[in-house]
């Protein structure tokens, strides 16, 4: 399986290396950990699939995010990113539909999440709508002891206010009240690294997989 120590050391002198002079010197050094990126991307995707329908027939390259930073618009110019990232769901990474997501940075910066990103307005209008019929499905989900101990509470942005249609003192308005769902568990370097890694991630996102069961039920 996959060296994970040797894509993170990669990483690492790519951060301390950060021009496209030192890319090129190292393109086959790159290609090869984006290649054991892809390897580990493909075991995710193939121990999933199985139980999760909307991964079936997903390919790496359709999940696996550009290295090059687009850098038109910000204010930091630094040409690559430190990390590899994948999104794993129906239509890959441009999806905005409900998935997984591996995200790999040395420093213990790298984490295993799940759920809805910012989606649009009429996907988040209809999660709404479901939180406020069946919410009580998510509440037996995502308050577990279990669940909270490895994940704690859904991450995302959220309104300061009640969303439209919905009264400030509705009993769930802290799950209406997100802008993302998400479920998060971050990774130290000394887990991504563990010979068990491979294997780990895919329990983990076995474990997420409720959370993605119930939102891409809200959207259907």
């Amino acid at each position: 399986m996959s060296d994970v120590k040797e894509i993170l050391k990669f990483l690492n002198k790519l951060r301390k290396n950060n021009s496209r002079e030192w890319m090129q010197d190292h393109k086959k050094e790159y290609l090869k950990q984006k290649q054991a990126f892809s390897d580990l991307v493909q075991h995710t995707i193939n121990g999933l699939a199985s139980s999760d329908q909307h991964l079936q027939g997903l390919e790496p390259k359709d999940c696996i995010f550009r290295i090059n930073r687009d850098i038109r618009f910000s204010k930091d110019k630094t040409l690559y990113k430190t990390h590899f990232g994948a999104y794993m769901a129906q239509g890959g990474r441009k999806s905005m539909l409900p998935g997984y997501y591996l995200h790999l940075e040395p420093g213990n910066k790298s984490m295993l999440a799940s759920g809805l990103y910012r989606p649009p307005g009429s996907l988040l209008s209809k999660v709404r709508q479901e939180i406020d019929y069946n919410g009580d499905d998510l509440v037996s989900i995502v308050e577990q002891k279990s669940w909270v101990n490895i994940f704690g509470d859904l991450q995302g942005e959220r309104l300061t206010r009640a969303p439209k249609g919905y009264a400030i003192d509705h009993p769930l308005i802290k799950y209406l009240q997100l802008k993302s769902y998400l479920a998060v568990r971050p990774l130290k370097d000394s887990e991504t690294t563990s010979s068990s890694f491979s294997k780990d991630l895919v329990q983990v996102f076995k474990q997420m997989k409720p959370l993605v069961d119930y939102l891409n039920t809200a959207i259907s």
